[in-house]
């Protein structure tokens, strides 16, 4: 995991583009998801990895989110958070801004596909190193 962090991972689509930044925190990980038109925060997510309960064999984890009054980012740094830590085994913080003025259901879709495309290609890096 150590030669992707620190490293921003970046996907662009129909003029769209978003970005990854993973910065490590001891054991944990703190994750940066920006883009649009004005990166800013939204909203911001934190997962624990605990056993899962369904199969206590396999790692799941805890969300919390907070996210600013107004801003729609609360679902994707859940989403963030909760796959990255039960992926890796570490805490992880998601910090998500993206914003687009006017942004069509389209140009949401666009986006969720960008940062889908962005989390696996981080976690398969991590998962290969």
């Amino acid at each position: 995991m150590s030669q992707v962090l620190g490293q921003s991972l970046v996907e662009e689509q129909d003029g769209i583009r978003v970005e990854l930044t993973a910065l490590p925190v001891g054991d944990d990980l703190v994750l940066v998801l920006s883009g649009g038109d004005k990166a800013h925060i939204g909203a911001t997510a934190v997962a624990q990895p605990r056993p899962s309960l369904e199969d206590p064999e396999k790692i799941s984890a805890s969300t919390s989110v907070i996210c600013v009054m107004g801003h729609k980012e609360d679902l994707l740094a859940h989403h963030v958070a909760q796959k990255t830590a039960s992926a890796l085994n570490c805490v992880v913080s998601a910090n998500c801004g993206i914003h687009m003025d006017n942004a069509s259901k389209e140009q949401i879709k666009i986006i969720q596909q960008l940062v889908s495309t962005l989390l696996q290609t981080f976690i398969a890096k991590c998962d290969n190193q």
